[in-house]
């Protein structure tokens, strides 16, 4: 049967902890601090429709799972990307203003040195003309001698004939050089920590928006996702995202104002070296574009086939036993090595086509070095342009290529960050669980009174599986729900804690639509005993506090509020105290989250304690004694005797011998209830619990035979 917390997967596998198991929340544990219900209950399997990455999953589709994952709007998830930096608008102003002067005093260095080159040059060349004379008899012998090149070239400079290189300037401009370069550098470098400080700070509001966003969502959505692909959205995708903003948003902006006041300089400096150096322009951005373009579908291949795989591990990990006993072992490696090989094969493409924008963008930079040098040293020699400048322009043509090799060979990293960017968004936007009312109700006195007025509920909506359902259970009476799996024993219990919304009828507590009630409050009132007894890493006194520290943000330091003599007491009712006393650390003996230290049935106490530690006024027990041994659920049983001591209780059971003390049976089939009564009453009527009941005690009569 499956239950909250036992969903069972896809292919037939029972999930350990469910999809909301783990991790309080709106679908994690309830208030109670046992493990969250994940709905999916007694019911026919909805379709699983085409969620953000729905995929086949367990043991049963080892070699058949396929992404259905498609590439989403780019351009729309790049401008959604970069309106997450909204916030950070004074710090992103400060950025652009330290980027600006440091990529403007960079800019000047050049063409500061080129006067240096100029100082030098002309310090040889004056020192071969003879000494007093003028520049313009200098240049006019040299004409008469038929050096008309080199009269041209002089023409041009500031020459003193007969006077060598002077030091005194040259040093002075080597020093101002160093000076603006060093400013230009601690510009830098506080553009570099502050851009690291939006970075990070836009990355944490993201990481919390997911976190909200997953408290919201209804159980539907974790019912139809692998648990290894939604935290492959929360983990692997926001990762790869702040990586990928870290190492490109500085270098972008840098680049494209690198790229403004470069060419602006270029023209000042040669209109015609200028024009030569814009050719590759088009041709950078026609390459980029092109190459990216064949990229993209690579790297949105690459995020999907890594939700896949971290999906598979998780599943393989948390059913390991399973996978040993059915000796699965082989198509549990062949599947991975299929979903390694797609990753690697999608990682691998992604990065070298991506990877050719580079030697691409190299080879036109170097082609456009050549012609600049070659047209620069032809009119040098006519005397249009110094010699400094040529020197400083074929540094600018340099610099000028090398942001947009920079820009295009970040292309990899832009779109693998978009890719991520695309997939979290997806999970921001899926469809939210119904908001709770404005002004919620609440009982005046919770006593426990519940009632099913004509309640319908389906899951597919072709598919009705609770059809005009009505219930009325007294306070502090206990009511076994039974029936065949699919019965809808679980879901009834799924809409009590608006685990799901009804889609007919309504569900009072006392007297109180439960639907105008805030999830907390009625969850806070509600206590949960599931088959899956859920631990978190902590001590066993910290795991039995949880239940009275339930809503708290931290699972850390869960005991503050709860007094150790609460706890023992609380271990004490329900047979905890007993087994705890026997460990070498009692009540601060660590657990992890697999409960390692302590048996099943050890595990389901402590949830039991937990839940009594909560005292809650409605008590729901789905299964809790199925999976442990016969001495272990007489115990088990009389701790929920005493946990159901003056509180309503709803009792989910196979095994039909543990709720004959009930006060109210319900039989429950597709949906209906069928019977109800005490089970004295219900075996005499001789129906469909009679028929149960001797399914199993001749079941049992056949095992001992």
């Amino acid at each position: 049967m499956s239950v909250p917390g036992r969903q069972a997967g896809p292919g037939g596998r029972p999930g350990p902890n469910g999809p909301g198991a783990p991790g309080p929340g709106a679908n994690g544990p309830g208030a109670n601090g046992a493990a969250g219900a994940n709905g999916a209950g007694e019911r026919a399997t909805p379709k699983r429709g085409p969620g953000p990455a729905a995929a086949v999953r367990g043991p049963a589709a080892f070699m058949g799972g396929r992404s259905t994952e498609k590439a989403l709007d780019f351009r729309g998830s790049s401008r959604r990307l970069f309106g997450t930096l909204r916030p950070e608008r004074g710090l992103l102003i400060l950025v652009l203003l330290l980027a600006a002067g440091s990529v403007g005093l960079s800019v000047l260095g050049p063409k500061i040195l080129g006067r240096a080159t100029d100082l030098i040059f002309a310090g040889v060349i004056g020192r071969q003309l003879p000494a007093g004379v003028s520049k313009d008899q200098a240049v006019a012998g040299l004409r008469q001698q038929g050096h008309g090149t080199l009269a041209d070239m002089i023409r041009s400079m500031h020459v003193v004939p007969g006077r060598g290189i002077d030091f005194t300037r040259v040093g002075q401009v080597l020093l101002l050089v160093v000076l603006i370069y060093a400013v230009s550098s601690l510009l830098a470098l506080i553009q570099g920590r502050l851009t690291t400080a939006i970075v990070q700070r836009t990355v944490f509001r993201l990481r919390e928006q997911t976190q909200a966003k997953l408290a919201r969502l209804p159980l539907r959505y974790f019912d139809r996702q692998p648990r290894g692909e939604i935290l492959s959205r929360v983990t692997n995708d926001i990762d790869n995202l702040a990586q990928s903003m870290q190492q490109t948003f500085a270098q972008i902006v840098t680049s494209l104002l690198m790229i403004v006041g470069v060419l602006a300089v270029m023209f000042a400096i040669s209109w015609l070296l200028a024009l030569i150096a814009l050719v590759t322009v088009p041709v950078s951005v026609f390459l980029t574009a092109a190459i990216g373009k064949r990229a993209q579908p690579r790297f949105i291949a690459q995020w999907a086939t890594t939700g896949q795989l971290n999906g598979h591990i998780e599943e393989m990990y948390t059913g390991h036993s399973l996978v040993k006993t059915f000796g699965r072992q082989e198509e549990a490696a062949a599947t991975f090595q299929e979903h390694n090989g797609k990753l690697f094969e999608s990682g691998f493409r992604a990065q070298f086509i991506s990877g050719l924008i580079q030697p691409a963008m190299m080879f036109i930079g170097n082609v456009n070095y050549v012609f600049v040098a070659v047209v620069g040293a032809v009119r040098v020699a006519s005397g249009a342009i110094s010699l400094g400048d040529v020197q400083a322009f074929i540094q600018y043509s340099r610099q000028f290529s090398q942001p947009l090799t920079t820009v295009a060979s970040m292309a990899n990293l832009l779109q693998s960050g978009v890719a991520s960017a695309e997939r979290v968004f997806a999970l921001l936007d899926a469809d939210e669980q119904e908001p709770d009312p404005v002004t919620s109700e609440r009982p005046a006195e919770v006593r426990g009174r519940v009632e099913f007025q004509n309640v319908s509920f389906r899951y597919d909506p072709e598919t009705p599986l609770i059809d005009d359902l009505s219930l009325s259970v007294q306070p502090g009476q206990t009511v076994a729900i039974v029936g065949p799996t699919g019965a809808g024993k679980t879901t009834l219990v799924n809409l009590l804690m608006r685990f799901y919304e009804v889609t007919g009828g309504r569900i009072t507590l006392d007297g109180v639509d439960i639907a105008t009630m805030s999830r907390e409050e009625l969850r806070s009132r509600t206590g949960m005993v599931l088959q899956d007894a859920w631990l978190f890493g902590g001590t066993i006194a910290e795991n039995i506090a949880y239940g009275a520290s339930a809503g708290s943000p931290e699972l850390d330091g869960t005991t503050a509020a709860v007094s150790h003599e609460r706890i023992v007491e609380a271990a004490r009712a329900t047979h905890v105290d007993r087994f705890v006393r026997t460990l070498p650390d009692g009540y601060d003996t660590v657990l992890d989250e697999e409960g390692t230290g302590v048996s099943a049935g050890e595990k389901q106490l402590l949830t039991i304690a937990r839940a009594f530690l909560a005292e809650p006024a409605i008590l729901i027990l789905d299964e809790a004694t199925s999976s442990v041994d016969t001495r272990t659920e007489v115990l088990i049983q009389r701790a929920m005797n005493s946990l159901r001591q003056g509180r309503t209780s709803f009792v989910i059971a196979h095994r039909l011998s543990t709720i004959r003390d009930a006060d109210l049976i319900l039989v429950m089939e597709h949906g209906q209830i069928v019977e109800q009564g005490t089970h004295h009453e219900l075996l005499s009527a001789g129906g469909a619990y009679a028929r149960l009941y001797s399914a199993q005690f001749a079941q049992a009569v056949a095992e001992l035979n």
